[in-house]
């Protein structure tokens, strides 16, 4: 018979985790409509008790979102120009309901390939903290998402938030989606850039990442290479560039179909940094 709880602070939940295996529970987005018609089987740790969790700080280091911070808090959240892919993504997951219940900590655990938190929070270069009754880790998206639905974290650990080290004045975010409409609707393929540019016009430094297009979210770090030095008009996007992408067929749309149209969607979002 599976159990509930609902602890009230971080310290009560990492006890109880220490003690039994459970299936964290935020906003319930993911968990709750893959459930449906069958018996929860799972022992389960409602986290939304720990009021703590919740909420944006800007700290000495970096920027911190806590585990239960939605999709619609980072939306009207007073943020750095380099989190504008974030929130122009946090428009675009489901309807109003959704945003105001999912959170990004959720959808970083869900793993799925078409997370459209991931690319952006990679290209912030944004650390996950996980904790535990043993101590605290941070570790980058890379090192955190496995692949399809795999995560590093451990039984024991619980996610606690997000950590952005502050970015650059100039560096500017934007993040590209395409889906079979505009809105309520899961990525064909996304791309989020953060872009630093020069008095000339020239990319100082640029982080890129693609989702949709393999198992887990990927930093494309030879054209971040390649485009840096470069004007807008000078990027080139060749299928070098790209060659770690591994797209696959499924109800949204084909493998070749993902590969002609990121390059374009890489492109786009660039461009909108400029303006």
């Amino acid at each position: 018979m599976s159990s509930y709880h609902r602890p009230t602070t971080t310290e009560e939940a990492l006890e109880i985790l220490s003690q039994e295996s459970c299936i964290p529970l935020a906003g319930g987005t993911d968990f709750y409509p893959a459930r449906v018609g069958k018996p929860i089987q799972e022992n389960v740790m409602d986290l939304t008790g720990i009021r703590s969790l919740r909420g944006i700080e800007k700290k000495a280091e970096g920027i911190w979102m806590g585990a239960l911070t939605t999709w619609t808090d980072v939306m009207h959240a007073d943020l750095p120009k380099a989190f504008r892919g974030l929130q122009q993504a946090s428009k675009t997951i489901g309807g109003v309901q959704t945003q105001n219940a999912g959170t990004l900590c959720g959808n970083l655990c869900n793993a799925s390939p078409a997370a459209d938190s991931a690319p952006n929070l990679m290209a912030l270069e944004a650390l996950v903290e996980l904790q535990s009754m043993r101590g605290i880790r941070r570790l980058n998206l890379h090192e955190f998402i496995l692949g399809n639905r795999k995560t590093a974290k451990a039984p024991d650990e619980l996610v606690t938030g997000i950590f952005v080290p502050h970015p650059s004045i100039k560096a500017v975010g934007a993040f590209e989606k395409l889906g079979a409409r505009k809105y309520l609707v899961i990525s064909i393929v996304m791309t989020a850039v953060v872009v630093e540019w020069n008095e000339n016009q020239r990319i100082e430094k640029i982080r890129i990442a693609v989702g949709a297009c393999s198992d887990k979210a990927l930093r494309l770090k030879t054209l971040e290479s390649d485009c840096e030095g470069k004007k807008m008009d000078e990027i080139l996007i060749k299928d070098g560039h790209l060659e770690e992408l591994s797209p696959i067929d499924d109800i949204r749309a084909g493998a070749s179909f993902r590969m002609d149209v990121v390059s374009e969607l890489i492109q786009r979002a660039i461009q909108k940094t400029c303006s």
